[in-house]
């Protein structure tokens, strides 16, 4: 970041703070959960096809996608921490309304869709675990993930969302017993299985597509706004003598949130590799069939734990993409709104958080297919992702908005890295689908 001299002056960390791995622990917040929710039950099923369809082929390209995740990540919570608003509240404040209004209606369409899959797989994999109604465990998990996100307050709240990333792990345990050929596996990070067909480059493109979703841009940039005033701070560009612990902060969060979410997503390709791959099972089109198709190959144990993984994963990320696109509604028409506010007091906001979520719980209701809709949501995903992504560029590099801590040249060359590497991946997924 630009921060002038004021950065060579920059006030320490507050005294008291816990140091060693604890203090790191508690340090971590929303780079941690939004690194987390980025493998939702959508993402953990593309993965599992990934896996499953090209064995390790494709795992070199989380090495690709890691720094290109962690860099927009960064600079979506800079903008909400620098500025103390979030994206569409920025612009609403520097750049044209129509293009706010077309950016924010993307990201309900969206979202609604990914939160139908995400809940549909959550109501699959319970049934897989008890038996029962599908539909009616998908209904249950949107309205107790509505509840939750209502009736909590926003310290407890934050703390069970952090809490919930622990599920993640159970794919950990699932590659432990997968007999993955780890030689191999490892090697396929470094050394690419390029195949030059359609089928491949639609992968590749959806790999980047979970991996860098708008809706994390808008609920990481929402999360620092909201820690801003938990800790009654003042934004940034008011107090730029602050910067200098809490960038350094911002980045440790989001570095480790990243990483945990490509280790995970790599633990499931790796899994589903070694077992469905390896035992001739191609098509997996949801995650509630990946966990299903390994039950006879890996074992109960491996059956089990997919399953509840895709249970925990959905709690974390169906309140991130309802949360998400409850800041970008409030933040567009100009209203307050926070997982701190009364829900009386924050109408708008709460109810499009119920709104979004009851609306994607009842796709399946209505006979609309939440996992044929999902490649729909991916194709808006996909011509959404790239153009926000140089609006926010442009955002960080306006003193307007960011006052003195605009984006340094090094890391806004990461970030324009990351803005080519989408508008070529949506390049590529339309010339693949014409």
């Amino acid at each position: 970041m630009n921060a002038g001299p004021e950065l060579e002056n920059a006030v320490p960390e507050k005294q008291g703070q816990v140091g060693g791995f604890r203090g790191f622990l508690r340090r971590l917040g929303p780079g941690l959960i939004t690194g987390a929710a980025d493998d939702d039950p959508s993402g953990i099923g593309t993965h599992s096809q990934v896996g499953a369809e090209f064995g390790y082929g494709l795992s070199w390209t989380f090495v690709l996608s890691f720094p290109l995740m962690v860099a927009i990540q960064e600079v979506s919570a800079e903008i909400g921490r620098v500025t103390g608003a979030g994206i569409a509240r920025n612009l609403r404040r520097h750049y044209p309304r129509p293009l706010l209004w077309s950016i924010v209606a993307l990201l309900l369409v969206a979202n609604i869709v990914n939160l139908g899959a995400d809940l549909s797989a959550m109501g699959a994999a319970f049934a897989l675990l008890v038996g029962g109604n599908i539909v009616l465990y998908t209904l249950a998990f949107g309205i107790i993930c509505v509840v939750l996100e209502v009736v909590l307050s926003y310290p407890r709240y934050a703390s069970i969302l952090k809490w919930t990333t622990l599920s993640l792990f159970t794919y950990v345990a699932v590659v432990i017993v997968a007999g993955v050929p780890w030689s191999r596996a490892l090697k396929s990070l470094l050394v690419p299985e390029i195949q030059w067909n359609a089928a491949y480059a639609t992968a590749l493109v959806a790999i980047l597509g979970t991996t860098i979703s708008p809706y994390l841009f808008f609920w990481q940039a929402g999360q620092e706004v909201e820690e801003q005033h938990r800790h009654h701070a003042k934004p940034l560009c008011i107090t730029p003598k602050e910067a200098g612990p809490e960038l350094a902060r911002i980045r440790m969060d989001t570095l480790t949130g990243m990483a945990f979410s490509s280790i995970v997503s790599l633990a499931i390709v790796f899994a589903t590799a070694a077992t469905l791959n390896a035992h001739g099972i191609h098509n997996i089109a949801t995650s509630a069939q990946a966990a299903e198709a390994l039950r006879p190959i890996a074992g109960q144990f491996a059956f089990a734990m997919f399953a509840l993984g895709i249970i925990g994963t959905g709690l974390l990320a169906v309140p991130v993409l309802a949360g998400s696109a409850a800041y970008a509604v409030t933040e567009m028409v100009g209203v307050a709104g926070s997982l701190d506010s009364k829900p009386l007091s924050a109408r708008l906001f709460y109810g499009t958080i119920a709104a979004t979520t009851l609306a994607g719980s009842s796709l399946n209701i209505v006979g609309i297919d939440p996992v044929r809709a999902l490649y729909w949501a991916a194709v808006v995903n996909g011509v959404l992702a790239a153009p926000l992504m140089l609006v926010m560029m442009l955002i960080v590099r306006n003193p307007k908005a960011m006052g003195r801590l605009t984006l340094s040249r090094r890391a806004a060359a990461l970030g324009w890295g990351a803005t080519i590497a989408m508008f070529t991946a949506s390049i590529i997924f339309f010339a693949s689908v014409i």
